[in-house]
């Protein structure tokens, strides 16, 4: 499993994810990018940022 918490990205979002797999995190961090943050592109730097950021819980 692989965990994702977007204010370790985002200082004062609340928002977490727990999925199987990092290009489930991917995708529902771009929606969650989109609808709460207003951002219709995610940059390279960003979606470095987010990979860096993911952890694998047990």
């Amino acid at each position: 499993m692989k965990s994702f918490a977007c204010g370790d990205v985002v200082p004062g979002c609340e928002a977490r994810w727990v999925c199987s797999t990092e290009e489930e995190i991917l995708f529902q961090v771009a929606q969650h990018a989109a609808g709460a943050h207003g951002l219709t592109e995610v940059s390279p730097e960003l979606a470095a940022s987010v990979r860096d950021a993911i952890v694998t819980v047990r």
